[in-house]
């Protein structure tokens, strides 16, 4: 059974999960245009990216997407890589965490949607949706739904944050729309400090 999580529930105990992916998918519209132009910018489709970024304490030190995909080198946090349209089913962008492998120094794992290249805009994809996986044996599981607000402007939402408590980790929603200067890594990893 898939549940949805909400900021609400509170934290989430992942005990006992080794593995855990959040997957990241979105629609194409035609950004408020209609008739061929409406059809062009659907067909060219929408480019979100999901990334990760790893902290220590309130420091980001890494982050697997962009053009990292799996910045500590050791498949803890990797990247599936970027979808630049948002075109076909299922998950457009996956980040999996091995927690076993996570670096000790890394407390706290901040996932991030963002328009984050010149000229993407969340107006311009639709049912955009985070979905949780148990990935513990191997074969992913859907285990929960995150749906982002619609309400709120800016380029970013912070989606939900892994949080290290003693050899466990626990997964809150963070659900907090918000801006970031398109093209700005500083900008991107200020906007997962504040969260």
């Amino acid at each position: 059974m898939t549940i949805t999580l909400t900021k609400a529930d509170g934290a989430a105990d992942l005990a006992g999960v080794t593995k855990m992916s959040i997957g990241a998918s979105w629609d194409t519209t035609g950004g408020g245009s209609g008739g061929l132009l409406g059809w062009a910018k659907r067909a060219r489709g929408t480019d979100l990216d999901a990334v990760a970024i790893l902290m220590q304490g309130a420091d980001p030190v890494r982050i697997a997407g962009l053009d990292s995909l799996d910045p500590v080198g050791n498949g803890s946090v990797v990247h599936s890589g970027d979808n630049q349209t948002g075109h076909g089913d299922g998950d457009d962008e996956r980040i999996d965490v091995v927690f076993a492998n996570v670096p000790g120094h890394v407390d706290s794992v901040v996932f991030v949607c963002a328009a984050f290249k010149p000229g993407s805009s969340f107006d311009k994809a639709s049912n955009v949706s985070f979905k949780v996986y148990d990935a513990s044996d191997g074969i992913p599981g859907q285990v929960a739904d995150i749906w982002p607000s619609l309400l709120g402007g800016g380029n970013a939402v912070a989606v939900a944050k892994a949080v290290r408590v003693g050899a466990s980790w626990t997964l809150e929603v963070i659900n907090a729309r918000g801006t970031v200067r398109q093209g700005d890594r500083s900008s991107l990893m200020r906007f997962a400090m504040g969260h």
